[in-house]
């Protein structure tokens, strides 16, 4: 069986290739980098995290690029001997207006490129620049061999609708550009918002697979179809084939935003995007994740779910693949290689080597103190995906602070604007010292301190124990027992949903370590190992 989801954590906007007996499917990355997340499977029930192929700055550089930019819904697709790579690069989201698609202008910049690559892994392509006319690009390979780049139009006029429809053009390989006119082959239905296009050919249609209502709870996949691939188009019988949005008792709600890929014996499985709510609070900490379901052609040529419901499953038939099992991914990285384990990313720099080494001190990651948590620039953070609702990390640092712009430690982040930060410092009165630092996206008073606990010189170990929407600090030092804070944090900040209104929410919970020197003097911290194991609920995880 296929226990969904399949990608846990942060993990949207799923594109699903098959290239012979291997599957990739690549999710977004948004200010994370590097950027694109591409996962592998032989069996279609357990995947991996193969690579993230925009490593360098000629294809990428979030510089200043505000939270939830960056890199947008990628498509990857297999032709020609070549793997092709289409992504947006987000420079400005704005303030959303009424219901994100009408209202008061709202103007964004995003910009669409081309990477290519004979291989999964690379090294890729320099980027070809493509369009800016909207977001969710993806590539159609055409049977007579012509390909078109299909994209969400923006239109940010006054009273206009936001989400003008689905532009295709033409892309000539040779001149490595769009050519010809683009046509807006589809306006969308009354649910708006309408995105994420995909083209596939069958039976003498063109099938064209959106996603509508928003990426929240009324999120869903329409199909169309027309005979001619500039249209007209068809709608889908039930026009939305797949959605949680009528139910609201479902395990996987916000489904939309999908892809589909066929096994070697005509079996059709959809990846869509979903999201996991807290029992408790009914917001999404884990973020946008990726859900697979085997989907089926009835005899009228519409594709359904075998239920014809429409309904997204946390359990659901495998093809029937030899089985293929890839070794787990360690709990605990020692940080004893020269490279970041895959598992860790950073915040938009394309020049990491400005914010950490694995081997100025080996053994150890060493990151310099640099820009506060609030930057959009240069921030010394390096985290990993919580994929769980309940879980345990640990690390260990050596910091020895000298006075109050200089910090270090254990952070359980969202953005910029939404992160709980257990760390060391130092001041006059106290000298050496923990507290906590959280930033509340939907509170009148957005910043708020815990007490300083005094702490020796020497080595400090920092804890998390997070179970749905209750989170603890704990810290020991020189081997002694664990202490404690007194206070209960609440993970449910760290949200898509919870923020200021007509903010962009669309990453998720990542927990991992930071340092800041705020007055430019780039003093660094070293955590010698990092600890993250998922686990079942415990009333009181202390």
């Amino acid at each position: 069986m296929i226990q969904n989801p399949i990608l846990k954590g942060f993990n949207p906007d799923p594109s699903i290739v098959r290239v012979g007996e291997d599957y990739y499917i690549a999710t977004s990355t948004f200010e994370w980098f590097p950027g694109v997340q591409i996962h592998h499977s032989r069996d279609l029930v357990h995947w991996r995290l193969l690579t993230r192929p925009l490593t360098r700055a000629s294809q990428l550089n979030m510089l200043g690029a505000p939270d939830s930019c960056g890199v947008w819904a990628p498509c990857l697709t297999y032709a020609d001997g070549l793997f092709w790579l289409i992504y947006t690069d987000v420079k400005r989201y704005g303030r959303t207006s009424t219901g994100g698609a009408s209202g008061s202008a709202s103007l964004r910049d995003f910009h669409n490129y081309l990477v290519t690559s004979p291989t999964i892994e690379g090294p890729w392509s320099d980027p070809v620049y493509l369009n800016s006319s909207g977001f969710d690009p993806s590539l159609f390979h055409d049977a007579d061999g012509r390909k078109y780049l299909l994209n969400q139009l923006w239109d940010h006029r006054p009273g206009g609708n936001r989400f003008n429809g689905i532009v295709a053009q033409e892309y000539s390989v040779a001149e490595g550009k769009l050519i010809g006119k683009r046509t807006n082959l589809f306006k969308g239905t009354a649910h708006g918002l309408t995105e994420a296009p995909h083209l596939y050919q069958r039976n003498g249609y063109y099938y064209l697979l959106t996603a509508e209502g928003g990426t929240g709870w009324n999120h869903g996949v329409t199909m169309a179809r027309a005979r001619d691939l500039h249209g007209p188009y068809e709608l889908h019988p039930e026009q939305t084939m797949l959605s949680a949005r009528h139910r609201p008792d479902a395990a996987l709600q916000r489904a939309g935003h999908a892809d589909i890929v066929e096994t070697p014996d005509g079996q059709t499985y959809m990846a869509y995007l979903c999201g996991r709510p807290l029992r408790n609070r009914g917001v999404c900490t884990l973020g946008r994740e990726t859900a697979l379901q085997p989907v089926v052609w009835g005899a009228d040529g519409w594709l359904r779910t075998l239920d014809g419901q429409g309904t997204p499953t946390l359990q659901a038939p495998a093809p029937g693949l030899p089985e293929h099992r890839f070794d787990p991914a360690p709990e605990r990285e020692e940080f004893d290689t020269p490279t970041l384990p895959i598992a860790f990313q950073w915040l938009r720099t394309p020049w990491p080597e400005a914010l950490f080494s694995l081997t100025d001190r080996p053994g150890y990651l060493r990151l310099y103190g640099r820009e506060s948590l609030g930057s959009s620039y240069r921030q010394s953070l390096v985290a990993r995906r919580q994929q769980a609702h309940c879980y345990s990390a640990s690390t260990l640092v050596e910091f020895e602070p000298e006075h109050y712009q200089q910090q270090a430690g254990l952070v359980c982040y969202y953005n910029a604007s939404k992160f709980h930060y257990l760390y060391i410092s130092h001041d006059e009165a106290l000298g050496k010292h923990l507290r906590v630092m959280t930033s509340l996206p939907n509170h009148v008073q957005t910043d708020t301190f815990t007490a300083p606990v005094a702490l020796p010189s020497g080595p400090v170990e920092l804890r998390v124990e997070v179970d749905e929407e209750r989170l603890y600090f704990g810290y020991r030092v020189a081997g002694g027992v664990w202490q404690w804070l007194p206070q209960q944090f609440d993970a449910s900040i760290l949200s898509d949903e919870a923020n200021a209104p007509g903010q962009p929410n669309f990453t998720g919970a990542f927990v991992g370590v930071a340092c800041q020197d705020m007055a430019g003097t780039a003093l660094h911290a070293d955590f010698d190992y990092f600890d993250y194991r998922e686990r079942a609920y415990r009333p009181d995880p202390r």
